[in-house]
Order: structure tokens, then sequence, then C-alpha cells
């Protein structure tokens, strides 16, 4: 061995080919190497003119590049909507919870859809004292009485109903025919040409208390519905419950369950939409433990029909004069039933100044047509670590700043940004999200307690309907002749 060591000759230098010195000095490829660590994404600077930080910019970071400095997003290119992606624990939520502080002090209007429970809990711990008063808070683990969403009220009678009956069906798409469609819309129209408010909890006693039916009919003046009711009346008992027994069985589900009976079927609407989007701040926790999963989707999909027919009732106002608002859907794909297509939705809500942000967790949640609507109209992309197939699918996004094999490397808290920036797509970039600030001891018992008290029934909130002089007043067959008082509520 030592005869061999005396004949080196690299001690006094010596000339490498390229060949020679790649084999002696190469980077090691034997994955088996122990405590060998792989490089991780790479990170990318922001390009010039992202937004640093203030109250008219949404927070997303802080720059793992170069001089670190926060970035966000401005206020106006936020109205091209958010498309955020990642696993579970990535930092999603709490990207979204200091997004909506922002927005919530800054005075915007903010409506958050929260299917687990957490981002809504993290918001109540921070919220400023002050903002309570605005703040509306549907909860399905309290114990509290929500306020009230009403979705059989509107003034366009037929498109409220062809909305509420769209998400049922969709909710229910495996089990849903044409006779089950008929029936509730139907029932709900007959429902609606009543006196005084409409509510759901009348639905199961139209279709089997045959006095509430006849009462409910006999005031009728569409002869179309009357044509409806008159077939209908000629079943026999088990005829009608043959053809009611798909709806009414889904129907009892979801009315059975306290909250929702007294969040969508309480009275008059306690709740303005309007005035939410104007400044408010609405958070709707329906943890689907609590709801189940149809239960809640079907709750959060009506809470988003109704923002978006307070957001289409913008065309009113002056555009200058439009607040800007916010919608955030975590776990968005169980909330998108809606009776319009979200890419036209995503579309048109820019021009009333409403930014929608959706978040979830890998592609094959959304179905084919979803997801090119998202793809294209979401024009913001925030990704957290992804699969290895949904990097490749969203490396067409960051390239050539950032690869497919960036995206599915990211460390937690840490994103791929794909902004929008005045208005035109700017490069990709990577920051590192920041941590929400502590939460404040007994912060979300004042806020809740605040809650309730908005929760009450507002004194110029949906008014009975008034018939004209010269119209004989119509009874209402929610009260029985002669006594006045309400008939007693059939099983729901």
């Amino acid at each position: 061995m030592l005869p061999r060591l005396a004949e080196r000759r690299l001690s006094a230098g010596d000339l490498l080919s390229i060949p020679e010195l790649a084999a002696l000095a190469h980077l090691p490829w034997d994955e088996s190497i122990p405590s060998l660590q792989r490089a991780g994404a790479r990170a990318v600077p922001p390009p010039p003119g992202v937004a640093n930080a203030g109250a008219a910019v949404r927070p997303i970071g802080v720059t793992d590049s170069g001089h670190l400095r926060p970035v966000g997003l401005r206020v106006p290119d936020a109205r091209h909507h958010l498309h955020i992606l990642g696993a579970t624990g990535s930092g999603k939520s709490e990207l979204m919870a200091r997004m909506i502080l922002t927005d919530a002090e800054a005075g915007r209007g903010v409506v958050v859809i929260d299917p687990k429970g957490d981002l809504v809990s993290d918001l109540l711990m921070r919220l400023p004292t002050e903002l309570g008063e605005k703040v509306v808070l549907f909860d399905a683990d309290s114990r509290a009485r929500p306020p009230v969403l009403n979705p059989l009220e509107g003034t366009d009678g037929p498109r409220t109903v062809d909305n509420l009956v769209s998400i049922f069906s969709r909710v229910y798409a495996a089990s849903w025919g044409p006779r089950t469609d008929d029936i509730l819309r139907a029932s709900l129209l007959t429902l609606r040409a009543l006196p005084g408010t409409p509510i759901l909890t009348d639905l199961p006693k139209l279709l089997s208390n045959p006095a509430f039916r006849q009462r409910a009919t006999d005031q009728l003046d569409d002869d179309v519905l009357k044509g409806f009711w008159t077939w209908y009346g000629d079943l026999s008992d088990p005829g009608r419950a043959q053809v009611t027994a798909p709806l009414l069985n889904k129907v009892r589900a979801f009315l059975l369950r306290p909250f929702v009976r007294e969040a969508l079927a309480g009275g008059p609407s306690t709740v303005d939409m309007n005035q939410v989007l104007d400044g408010g701040i609405c958070l709707v926790r329906i943890a689907q433990d609590a709801l189940g999963s149809e239960t809640a989707h079907l709750v959060g999909s009506i809470v988003v029909a109704r923002t978006w027919q307070a957001t289409t009732a913008r065309a009113r106002i002056p555009q200058a004069q439009r607040h800007d608002a916010s919608l955030y859907m975590d776990e968005a794909h169980n909330f998108l039933h809606l009776p319009y297509s979200l890419g036209d939705m995503l579309a048109e809500a820019r021009a009333y100044r409403l930014s929608m942000t959706l978040a979830h967790q890998y592609l094959r949640q959304l179905p084919r047509e979803l997801e090119e609507g998202i793809s294209t109209n979401a024009r913001t992309k925030i990704i957290f670590n992804a699969s290895p197939e949904d990097a490749r699918h969203l490396a067409r996004h960051t390239e050539p700043r950032l690869t497919a094999h960036d995206l599915s490397n990211l460390d937690v808290f840490h994103a791929a940004v794909r902004p929008v920036l005045q208005g035109a797509e700017a490069p990709a970039f990577t920051a590192v999200t920041e941590k929400l600030r502590p939460p404040i001891p007994g912060r979300a018992k004042q806020i809740r307690a605040a809650a309730a008290r908005n929760a009450r029934p507002h004194p110029t909130s949906a008014p009975l309907r008034k018939n004209d002089d010269s119209t004989p007043p119509r009874i209402d067959p929610r009260r029985t002749p002669g006594r006045g008082q309400p008939d007693a509520p059939t099983s729901a």
C-alpha cells in the first residue's frame, strides 16, 4: 500500500480533463447515501412592482430570496380572483385568515365559508372588538340561536325558486329525478304565493296535510299550479306517498337538524347580504361532522347563492360607488352546487367588485368543467406543496421560473405565487407565509356575544305582504279557521 501512495502525483498539482474531473468531483447521485438531502424548490424573487404591505394590499408572505420584504396583492388585482391549492397542513387556512383579517380591518365586506371550523375559530380569536357589531355568525356547533337567512325570500319569486331547486338537484344529483324536481318546484312556488313569509318547514305540511294543502291551493291564481295540485289530489294516498318519498326524505334530513331549521327556516331573514357586502363580516362555520356532508354542502351552496344574488343586485349602483367585498371558500369544491356557471360568476364578479378566493387540496376534487373555469378566471395562483400529478399540470402557470419539481417540493408554509399585477399576469415567484398573530384571550367570547345581538330580527326585515285595497284579504293557510292559531306542526 505504501508504495502506491508514494506514486501519487497530485501533491504537485495535475492537469485533468473534464471527464476526469467529473469522475472525481461529481455530485452524488446515489439516493441511498445516508444524510444526503436532495434539493427542494428553488427560491425565486418577485417581479418588479409587486406590492408590499398596507390596508389596500392583501398579504401573502415574505420573500425568501434576496432582500427580505413583505409581498401582497393589491385589492384591484384581487378582483381577478385567487385559486389557492395545496396539501392538508401546508398553510392555506393560515394564509386566508391573514387576508380575511386585513379585509375586515380595512372595512371591506367579507363572507367566509368554513367546512372544518378552524378558520372561523382563528378569526374569532383575533378580530378587533370594535368589529363585533359587524359580525354575522352561523356556527353549526353553537347552542346560540343563529341568524336567519331565508332562501325563499326575494323579490323575484320564480328566480328564487329556480335557484333553490337547482341547488337541491345538484347536491342530490345521484338520486334526483324529473318528478322530484317538478314536485319541489310546484311546492315552493305555492309557498311563495301565500301571504306572509314563506318558510321551508311548511313544505312537508303542504305535501302531507290535506287541510293545509286545500287552504293553500284555494288561494292560487296560477292555472298551471292549480293543474299540478289537481293531479296531486287525484292520486291515492299510497300514490302520493310514493311520488313524494324521494323528496321528503331529503327535506326531512335537512330540516331535522335544529341549526338548519333555525338558520334557514326560522322566519324572516335577519341577515341582509347587501349590507354584508358593503362592509359587514359573515362567518359561516358548518363543520361536516356536525351537519353531515350533504347538509353542509347544501347550506354552504345556499349562502354562496345568496351572496351572488346580492352581488348582481349591485348593477343598480354606479361602479365607482360599489364597495370592495370578498368571498372566501375553504374546501371550495363542496359549495359550488350552484344554479349558475362558476366560470360566468368569476368573469362577472370583478365588475361588481367581488373578489372570490377558492381553496382546496388537489385538482381531482373539481369536475373537468369547473377546473377549466377556475384555471382561466381565477387568475392569481397560490400553490403550496402539490402532488407530482398536480405539479405537472400546474407548472404550465409557473414555468419557466418554477418547474413541476419545484411545485412538488415546496416546504410547509412555502408557496409559489403567480400573481396578477396591474391587470396582467406576472411571472411566478416564491414566498414564505407569515404566522397569524397570537390569539387574544377572551376575544372569541366577546365577538360571539356581539354576533348574538346581531342575529336578532331587523325591524325592517321581510314585512308581511300587503294586499291592494281592491283585493279581498287572503287567509294565511297556516292559521286554522275560527281560532287564528297556527296549525300543529307535522314531523319534518
